[in-house]
């Protein structure tokens, strides 16, 4: 969607609006690291982000495939930078045809910084554009009207040769040229932004462009003036005067800066030149999200907002798949790996595995199908269980809060589990392994700050769901008991393939979650059904295969593991009386796993070698420092190393 229709509608109702931008790691995790931050500031509620391109282009493949995953994985509304200081016209084709295949609507097209060995800007020789309104009616030229073009604004001036006055009639030649919103360099002072803006609209740049104001939120003291003397803005003396005193204590510093910044925006806000805040985060999330609880216009935590969850999953933006709107359950704990594998298919919302299902059953190799994070890494969160009942314990730790991750999941366990924790830690304690769940609902609103989704007023259900890992020992047992139900429909297969199910013959869709809402009619999101089943089995198995090899050749912990998923059985199970809020946790009773003693639900997470998390290490709640993103630890050096990559240093000029 265009950021000008999607912030002229959230501004019609007088809701004001704000953007993060973020710039391309250097390292593999540190793009993985940001990927997950991404993900965690969405509940943010952000309208857009943008991800910048670097000086002279030196990280356009990532630019491009960054875009790609936050628009189609996370379902983030994304704006591509594009500069064209020297680039060749090959390298912006590619650019603009790859956001167009990842469904982005959205460039900020610029001029550009001059790579760091050169000290100024100046055109080289060969390349097609020699500046930013060049660049725009190229995009124009080529495209049309698909993308909604923003352009770079200058309220304290561009440069030694160009002051914010001089500035702005080059500014109206960009938007004639067809860009259609402004993006401003980090200012701090209101007064100024004010009066430059007025300029800007009394030069004939129609009210229609948003002009939306660049803010950096304060990290730390020393990168705050490094980067407003970098920037050449000023900084009001109050502003000064009020982080002085604490300049040696950052985290002093953050909560007075949260407070200045505040001020600042809200000025903005109140005097009507803007309704929109972009922040450049520098890839850190704690001091945005301080500035955005000061300023209140965040989702209160208390609250759903349909705009945040249209649906029970994550809604993709990628191309086609804005008006998806079914997805097996199987994937809940892997959004994006499941966007990966079917981001072939031809249309939406046919997903259901049907007629349109034969592209998504490529080698999963070529999907990059694995784990998240290097051999070390993983061995670091889940240890080096030799034994089932370290691994139950592993498991347990996942259910009660204690580790963030497991093989199947990468997240932590939701707050929809928690009526079930009780119940999962039982089964994982008996070594029953739980891979996903969900707890039965009977006509929750639409509204509820757990279960809710979709439009107001309306209401919606969920059948109990539950997918275990059981050993072949117990697997006749069960299939017995579940066979015995005839509110029970079941899937069991192994690493070999076997299939064991009641579910009719013709393996049709069986809804799980659905929803009833006001002039509509009933949404059914979420299925469980043979062939997608069938299609995880093969990934669930893989990812096993995956964790074995994070340990070395030979040993127990590899050998354990390998024995577990080559073995057991994955079943699934839905209970269809959505009505019963326990129909399925009694199938299991009396089954334990062999040589597994049931633990304590208060019991600590203590598998071998495994470092216990128990939130104090990686808070996202601003008081502590945030894990690694750009190859270092967050705070101060990392905002070092992020201000040399320069957030928004592909330059908007």
């Amino acid at each position: 969607m265009h950021i000008t229709k999607k912030l002229a509608a959230a501004h019609a109702e007088g809701r004001p609006t704000y953007s993060f931008e973020y710039f391309p790691p250097k390292t593999a995790q540190g793009v993985q690291n940001l990927y997950d931050r991404m993900d965690r500031m969405h509940s943010f509620g952000p309208a857009f982000i943008d991800v910048t391109w670097g000086a002279g282009g030196r990280m356009s493949h990532l630019t491009t495939e960054m875009v790609k995953v936050a628009q189609s994985a996370y379902g983030l509304e994304t704006c591509m930078h594009l500069t064209c200081t020297d680039m060749e016209k090959e390298k912006i084709d590619n650019g603009l045809r790859e956001a167009y295949q990842a469904g982005c609507t959205n460039i900020l097209a610029l001029r550009g910084d001059p790579p760091r060995e050169k000290e100024k800007w100046e055109q080289t020789e060969g390349t097609a554009f020699r500046y930013a309104r060049d660049l725009i009616k190229y995009i124009k030229s080529k495209y049309g009207s698909h993308f909604d073009i923003g352009v770079a604004g200058y309220p304290e001036g561009c440069d030694e040769e160009t002051d914010a006055d001089a500035h702005i009639p080059f500014l109206k030649e960009k938007i004639d040229a067809g860009g259609t919103f402004i993006v401003t360099q980090m200012s701090y002072d209101a007064d100024i932004f004010i009066a430059w803006v007025k300029k800007c609209r009394d030069a004939g740049i129609p009210d229609s462009v948003p002009i939306i104001p660049g803010i950096m939120p304060i990290q730390t003291y020393d990168s705050f003036l490094r980067r407003a003397t970098w920037t050449q803005c000023r900084i009001p003396p109050d502003w000064m005067k009020a982080l002085e005193p604490v300049k040696g204590d950052d985290a002093a510093v953050r909560e007075v800066g949260k407070g200045l910044v505040a001020d600042f925006c809200r000025k903005l806000l109140d005097s009507g030149v803007t309704m929109h805040l972009h922040f450049y985060t520098m890839n850190l999330a704690a001091s945005t999200q301080m500035v955005l609880e000061e300023l209140a216009v965040t989702p209160a935590t208390n609250s759903h907002d349909p705009s945040i969850k249209p649906l029970p999953w994550r809604q993709s933006l990628g191309l086609n798949r804005r008006d998806e709107n079914v997805r097996p359950i199987f994937w809940r704990n892997r959004n994006r790996s499941y966007v990966a594998r079917t981001q072939d298919w031809d249309e939406f919302p046919n997903g259901r595995w049907g007629d349109s299902r034969s592209p998504a059953f490529g080698g999963l190799d070529a999907y990059g199908i694995g784990l998240k994070g290097t051999n070390e890494h993983n061995r670091k969160l889940w240890g080096e269980p030799k034994s089932v009942q370290e691994v139950s314990e592993l498991f347990v730790g996942y259910m009660s809060g204690k580790i963030q991750t497991l093989p199947w999941s990468e997240a932590p366990i939701s707050s929809e589990a928690d009526v079930l924790t009780n119940d999962l830690i039982n089964l994982n304690s008996r070594g029953l392994l739980t891979i996903n769940s969900q707890p039965a609902v009977d006509g929750a609103k639409s509204t509820h700050v757990v279960y809710g989704w979709g439009p107001r007023n309306g209401y919606v259900y969920q059948k109990a769901y539950l997918e275990v890992l059981i050993p072949p020992t117990l697997i006749q047992t069960l299939v017995q008991r579940m066979d015995a139900n005839i509110d029970i429909t079941y899937y069991a297969v192994n690493n070999s393939g076997e299939l064991k199910t009641n579910a009719p013959q013709d393996g049709g869709p069986n809804a799980v979650t659905w929803g009833v809402f006001p002039g509509k009619e009933i949404v059914q999101p979420t299925i469980v059904e043979t062939v997608s089943f069938l299609a995880w089995r093969d990934e669930f198995y893989h990812l096993g295969s995956e964790w074995a090899k994070c340990y070395d050749e030979g040993s127990e912990s590899r050998k354990l593991i390998r024995e577990i998923t080559e073995s057991w059985y994955l079943v699934n199970i839905v209970d269809n009386d959505f009505r019963s809020e326990r129909g399925i946790f009694p199938l299991f009773e009396g089954l334990k796993v062999e040589g597994v003693e049931e633990t304590s639900a208060k019991s600590k997470f203590k598998a071998n070698g495994a470092a216990e998390m128990n939130g104090d290490a990686h808070r996202t709640n601003g008081e502590t420092a945030e894990p690694e993103v750009n190859g270092v630890p967050d705070g101060n050096n990392a905002v070092n190393a992020a201000e040399k990559a320069a957030a928004n240093g592909d330059g908007k000029n």
